[in-house]
Formats: structure tokens, sequence, C-alpha cells
């Protein structure tokens, strides 16, 4: 499959754990010690379904949306590996699969199928497409910076650390838990220092 001649590691975590500026400075990083790597954003930031949920308030969160996201973060990262060495990806189909789980009613017709059918395609695909999880546990202010996509999800950023880092263990990739409190030159060396030691940079 193309996506093994690139090796995918994924930053992960619940809202606000500074997973978006650890993505840019580690991309960055690799590209200075010349390694061909590129990132992939949050799908959510450019979805027209959650557009019209959270800035625009129309509806709650639906199967629909949650479709879309899922659907992204298979799609979007399998083009991004394609002319790469590396690809660090902004989470992963089980981030959006443990956030589904939380504010989807499973009684509407057809959720629980779906959800149940997601968790099948997770477990399946993700041991095949990505190398490594970097998981995040840090929690900053959501409300810092005034990001209005994260107006809806104030209220279960505890909950959804739990069930993120539970989907994210459950698809079997190798994980590494951050350790909280570091800069974010200190996440960059702390990660490379491990994904030297595993090998995953021998490419």
């Amino acid at each position: 499959m193309p996506i093994r001649e690139c090796r995918v590691i994924a930053v992960e975590g619940t809202q606000a754990a500074g997973k978006t500026t650890f993505v840019h400075a580690l991309t960055s990083h690799l590209r200075e010690q010349s390694i061909g790597a590129t990132s992939t954003g949050e799908p959510a930031r450019s979805s027209p379904f959650m557009e019209d949920i959270v800035l625009n308030g129309r509806g709650n969160f639906d199967l629909v949306a949650e479709l879309d996201l899922f659907a992204q973060h298979f799609t979007v990262p399998l083009r991004a590996t394609r002319h790469h060495q590396v690809l660090i990806t902004d989470k992963t189909p089980a981030n959006v699969l443990a956030l589904a789980r939380l504010v989807l009613d499973p009684t509407e017709p057809g959720t629980a199928a779906v959800l149940a059918a997601a968790d099948a395609l997770c477990c399946a695909w993700m041991p095949q497409a990505y190398d490594l999880i970097v998981y995040c546990r840090d929690r900053y202010d959501q409300k810092a910076g005034g990001d209005p996509m994260r107006a809806k999800v104030l209220g279960i950023q505890d909950a959804s650390d739990t069930a993120i880092h539970e989907e994210c263990r459950a698809t079997g990739v190798p994980m590494l838990e951050l350790p909280t409190g570091l800069t974010v030159s200190e996440r960059v060396q702390w990660t490379m220092e491990r994904v030297g030691d595993m090998g995953l940079l021998a490419i």
C-alpha cells in the first residue's frame, strides 16, 4: 500500500492539549533535519457541517457531521503520504469516534450500527496506517484565544480525554504518553529521542 512508504505519527489528546502547535513544531523540526515531512490539519476546521453547527449555531452534532469528519481522517492522511517520508497527523479516526460516542444519541435510527462499524474500521485500519500515536495529556484553557470551534465541547474535556485515550489504545497502535508540563521544544526533543530509539526514522 502507498501509505507504507511513509512513516505516520499521530498526535492525539483531548481539546486544548496543545496538539496543533506540537504538530507544526514537530513537522518543522523534521524538515530542518532534511526529512521530507508534512502534516495534516484538523478536518473539523474545514468541515461545512461543523461550520454550520458550531459557528453558525444551526442545529447540534449529528451522524452526518460526524461521519464526514470520520471519512476525512482517512482520505486526508492517505493523500498526504503519497510524496513524503513522514506524516504528522493532527488526531486520528479514533478521536472522531470517541467524541461521536459522547455527543450522539445512540437510540437515533442507525447511529449505533454506524458507530459499531466505525469502531471495526478503526481497529482494522489504524494498525496498518499509523506507526505511532503520541498522546498529549496537558489541559490548557479552552477559552484562551477565543477559539469558537471549541464552543460546544467546553464541558466534555475530561470525558473526551478518557474516551479518546481508550479508543486509541483499543486500536493496538503503539502509543507514547507525552509528559505534561513540557515546553513545545521539549515536547519535540522528547518525542524525537523516542522515535529514534524505535527506529521509525531509519528511512
